[in-house]
């Protein structure tokens, strides 16, 4: 078996280590998400932290490992008792795959054998195995919402349910929660990324020496794990050892009351939304002591543990660009805790750690020595180790959405007149364009849109995508009806199944009994936007209001877990401005900074739709699509759309018609027929629900 890749031997990343080795010291933080693009080593770190947790004493022959000294009473395996032989194991290191299924995660009941032999049949899934461990899920972003929530709610309560029909099995599932995501692949839902306690952004080195000592450790280790492995061996020890003190220390670390006040005022200035920021922050600030070795929290504490439980929470629109205000938060910070100490903080100020050496966690962030320029490990993050998201990601809060506050707020956020711009009047389809990139040409705050969903009902059990838009079948939803299971049985359908035993003159269940539960649920789509960005369309500030509309389709699109992309056509071609994503964040920006003018190649921008829509079915066959198309219908360059619609035969979608004014052509209206698709005047794209399809 081939060495895992030293903690110790990773290059910079000093927020993360500190993280994870907080989060380590007191699971109660509620763990990790790693935010990174890829090669930035986040799965390498997760991995060498499993090696430095201690052993664990578990019940020998117990598979949900659990503790002689406390066994859980309503284990499946149970009851232990006083005097079960014990065995020692490392600590589980559970990885999480994106495609798993929700009876993988939680377990499996056997329902046959349940029913027809009254025997509760319980096969543990992943949470079971990482009792005392850790959990690792990497590209949480990519998770189905329902893993996701009941991932988080067992790393909150401590415990996993399976309820099945009426047969129900719980057991205990503490574990280190560590997720990893590559922003690029979309962000997940604010309040998922909230209840991870702590979240670090890291990026590659910009600079020669930590990228070149990155490259040679990597190729060190790969020609001979085991050696390269062997030359950390002390450092690893010396933080695993430094990791069982401070949770012997953790129990006796006091939180002063003039801390507490500091996190609340902290917490209001930095405005962030509810009280689980105050709870993280203070229980982080109690880990970094109980790392330093103190027993009571001091100013520096609060201020390492700020730094990593707040710059996330304070996004205030789920399309804004996550972890915001940065320089805000260190802005609060230096008011708050730059003063003179009180008399309670003076509870231990040397440096030094448990091991009495020097200390080289502190309360900047930093993270155990790696004994390398910098510290540091392959694909590593950058030479300050990854601290906050780049600026584009991490600072300014311009909301480019339309949320705001007032002028006066301290964040910057512009009003929504601030976010107005004026668009010049372009009469012709051969002017200029409008303006320059980036301009915020959106007319008002977004809105709540109609519903648009494709007709029929996807099968999901055969693999569709769990979301809120359209109607299909699965594993989730309500009850419609009951058929034989033709496989293994997911969701028994109780009174059908005790219906035919009775009907049979049978007192007793047999399998041939068992009915399954057809349910319908909802799917996310993929939302292929197509938008007209002639010079038509620019003509009496009409940009403005399809801008705004797009926006709203958008945060409808985000709300609904659908993906989107974007195709826009002006001048003499189509331009594909956003590929299909679940970063509807990325979908905002490319829109606010669209260009209007030219002529109106309609056909190309529709014949660029057909390529995209039948390269995403190669792609994912499973995600059905839905085409929205906003355009007034004129097509003054390229040939006949007419042509072009066979293309996108049998392709849902709506065509929202831009054309206004009292003279009116009706060209939308007979795009939408070629197409088979409903036509939504642009106007009453806020009302009532739509239907496309059959």
């Amino acid at each position: 078996m081939t060495s895992p890749y030293p903690f110790s031997a990773v290059v910079g990343l000093p927020d993360l280590r500190l993280a994870l080795l907080l989060t380590a010291v007191s699971p109660a933080i509620g763990g990790v998400l790693v935010r990174g693009e890829k090669g930035t080593a986040k799965s390498t770190v997760v991995r060498g932290l499993a090696a430095l947790l201690p052993e664990v004493d578990v019940v020998a022959g117990c598979r949900f490992a659990c503790d002689p000294l406390s066994a859980d009473p309503s284990c499946p395996d149970g009851p232990h008792t006083a005097g079960t032989p014990a065995a020692q194991r490392r600590s589980a290191l559970v990885e999480l795959p994106v495609g798993a299924t929700e009876d993988r995660v939680v377990g499996t009941l056997d329902l046959q054998r349940a029913l027809g032999e009254g025997v509760k049949a319980y096969e543990p899934g992943l949470l079971a195995a990482a009792h005392r461990g850790v959990l690792y899920v990497d590209e949480v972003n990519l998770l189905p919402d329902h893993l996701v929530d009941l991932l988080l709610d067992a790393a909150a309560m401590g415990r996993a349910h399976v309820e099945r029909d009426g047969v129900s099995v719980k057991h205990a599932a503490r574990f280190l929660l560590v997720g990893t995501m590559n922003p690029e692949e979309g962000e997940p839902r604010p309040q998922l990324v909230d209840r991870f306690g702590l979240v670090v952004g890291v990026a590659a080195p910009a600079t020669v020496e930590p990228r070149a000592e990155v490259v040679r450790r990597r190729l060190q280790y790969e020609n001979d794990p085991a050696g390269f492995a062997a030359r950390y061996v002390e450092q690893d020890a010396a933080l695993a050892g430094r990791i069982d003190a401070a949770r012997q220390i953790l129990p006796r670390v006091t939180l002063p009351d003039a801390q507490l006040d500091r996190i609340a005022r902290i917490c209001i200035a930095y405005r962030v939304d509810g009280l689980r920021a105050d709870i993280v922050v203070a229980r982080t600030a109690v880990a970094v002591a109980a790392w330093h070795g103190r027993t009571v929290v001091t100013k520096d504490d609060l201020r390492a543990a700020a730094r990593l439980a707040l710059p996330h929470r304070r996004r205030r629109d789920p399309l804004d660009p996550p972890g915001a205000d940065q320089e805000r938060l260190e802005e609060i910070l230096d008011q708050e805790l730059n003063g003179p100490d009180d008399a309670s903080d003076d509870g231990g100020s040397d440096t030094d750690g448990p091991d009495g050496g020097p200390d080289t966690g502190g309360p900047d962030g930093g993270g155990p020595d790696s004994g390398g320029p910098d510290g540091g490990g392959p694909d590593s993050g950058g030479p300050d180790g990854g601290g906050p998201p780049p600026p584009s990601a991490s600072t300014g809060s311009s909301d480019i959405s339309g949320s705001s506050g007032p002028v006066d707020d301290p964040g910057g956020r512009p009003t929504p007149e601030q976010t107005m711009v004026n668009t010049s009047d372009v009469d012709g389809d051969t002017g200029p364009a409008t303006g320059p990139a980036g301009d915020l040409a959106f007319a008002q705050a977004p809105y709540k849109t109609r519903l648009l969903k494709i007709g029929g009902r996807a099968n999901r059990q055969q693999g569709s995508h769990a979301g809120r838009r359209s109607p299909a079948h699965g594993r989730h939803g309500r009850v419609v009806r009951s058929r034989q299971p033709s496989g293994k049985l997911v969701s028994l359908h109780l009174p059908d199944t005790v219906r035919a035993a009775a009907l049979r003159g049978s007192r007793r269940v047999h399998a041939r009994d068992l009915r399954e539960a057809v349910k319908v649920g909802r799917e996310a789509n993929l939302v292929l936007f197509v938008v007209d960005a002639s010079g038509s369309m620019a003509a009496r500030q009409r940009m403005t209001v399809v801008k705004t509309a797009v926006l709203s389709l958008l945060r409808d699109a985000y709300q609904r877990r659908d993906k989107v992309g974007m195709i826009t056509f002006r001048g003499a071609e189509a331009t594909t401005v956003l590929e299909p994503t679940a970063s509807h964040e990325v979908g905002v920006l490319r829109l606010a900074e669209l260009r209007t003018g030219g002529r109106t190649p309609l056909a190309a921008g529709l014949r660029q739709a057909a390529r995209t829509l039948h390269g995403e079915k190669r792609r994912d066959a499973r995600r059905r699509p839905l085409l929205v198309v906003v355009t007034d219908g004129r097509a003054t360059s390229g040939p006949d759309p007419m042509t072009v619609a066979p293309a996108l035969a049998g392709i849902p979608a709506v065509v929202v018609d831009c054309e206004s004014g009292p003279v009116r052509l009706g060209l939308a209206g007979r795009l939408a027929r070629a197409l088979s698709a409903d036509c939504l005047p642009l106007s009453a794209l806020s009302t009532a629900a739509i239907h496309t399809g059959s």
